[in-house]
């Protein structure tokens, strides 16, 4: 298959027509938009990874197994920095992608100042070619105006021939050359245009061609550039990725050397309080002072407990007997005392 290029597919039959030029413009104002959007977008990407980053490092900052000791701490320690270095990576990746970013802007600016110089050109051209293509177009009308008139002006002189009136015989004749003398001074100024018009349009055809392999290049070039930018970019994201896992690797080696018996010891080591276990309390006989183990007084079984039974109901004959020896009992008494 043969290769399309634009010079070769973008023509109009009508000589003041832009269409072709128009869809080619149009394409690359479409290219540089898709420019800016990719850049627009990886600018919004690195200030994720920028608040990623930031938030991760504020994160590696929090208070993070402060309490723990040996083994595990330096395992902590490492988790912790860890974070750090991985929000600093982010970092990195966010820098990263701004400076791609800002290779991305420049040289959409760079295309632009370039393409405006042969826009202005081909602007300027078109102009030219369709004010001179309307001037010649109206003294292509003037010239065949001019030839009817001279061909009118020879038919009224032919017509009058035989007329015996030399004064008019001369009158016709003197508009007849008149007529064809205007005649041929409108065809040498249509054919001063028609030779104008096409050097404009000799002009035109090389300056499109020209236009058109500029522009072919700089389409090549910015699909050559975006396509490099999303691959650089995903690149970078890789990296990115194989440099998570390589921190992460470092923490999972630190926590491969964490030694639970190690730990264990290490406490016990550092915080012990001593070997000798509490003494038992003896239980101690408060009749006796005796002193017996907890677990012996425990086993002992207490003395029988005797209850009384249920107080007696008293009688109404009871009751009165019992309360007549009392009031005796007290005369006698006081009885004696006086005595």
């Amino acid at each position: 298959m043969r290769d399309l290029h634009f010079k070769d597919y973008f023509w109009n039959p009508e000589l003041t027509s832009t269409r072709g030029y128009n869809a080619i413009i149009q394409h690359l104002n479409d290219g540089k938009r898709t420019c800016k959007e990719v850049e627009d977008f990886m600018k919004a990407r690195a200030s994720i990874e920028e608040k990623y980053a930031k938030d991760l490092l504020g994160l590696s900052k929090k208070v993070c197994g402060h309490s723990e000791m040996n083994t595990l701490k330096r395992s902590l320690d490492v988790f912790k920095l860890h974070t750090e270095n991985v929000s600093l990576s982010h970092l990195q990746l966010a820098h990263s992608m701004r400076e791609e970013a800002k290779k991305l802007e420049d040289f959409r600016e760079k295309q632009k100042e370039a393409r405006k110089k042969v826009e202005t050109q081909m602007e300027a051209l078109h102009k030219q070619k369709v004010t001179q293509f309307k001037k010649t177009i109206d003294s292509k009308k003037t010239y065949e105006n001019k030839c009817r008139e001279k061909e009118e002006a020879e038919q009224n002189m032919n017509r009058n021939t035989n007329t015996t009136n030399t004064k008019q015989i001369e009158k016709l004749y003197s508009k007849a050359q008149q007529a064809k003398q205007i005649a041929d001074e409108a065809d040498r100024v249509y054919m001063q245009n028609i030779g104008m018009l096409g050097k404009i349009r000799e002009d035109w055809l090389m300056e499109h061609s020209k236009a058109c392999d500029m522009f072919e290049r700089q389409e090549v070039e910015r699909i050559n550039m975006l396509r490099n930018s999303v691959w650089t970019h995903l690149n970078q994201l890789s990296q990115q990725s194989v440099t998570s896992d390589e921190l992460n690797e470092e923490v999972r080696k630190s926590l491969e050397q964490c030694d639970i018996r190690e730990d264990i010891e290490h406490f016990v080591e550092l915080r012990r309080t001593g070997e000798k276990q509490p003494a038992p309390v003896m239980y101690e006989n408060f009749y006796s002072g005796q002193k017996v183990p907890a677990a012996a007084a425990a086993s002992r079984q207490p003395p029988p407990i005797v209850r009384r039974g249920p107080l007696p109901k008293p009688t109404r004959n009871e009751g009165k007997r019992c309360y007549y020896k009392i009031i005796n009992f007290t005369r006698q008494s006081q009885i004696q005392h006086t005595a």
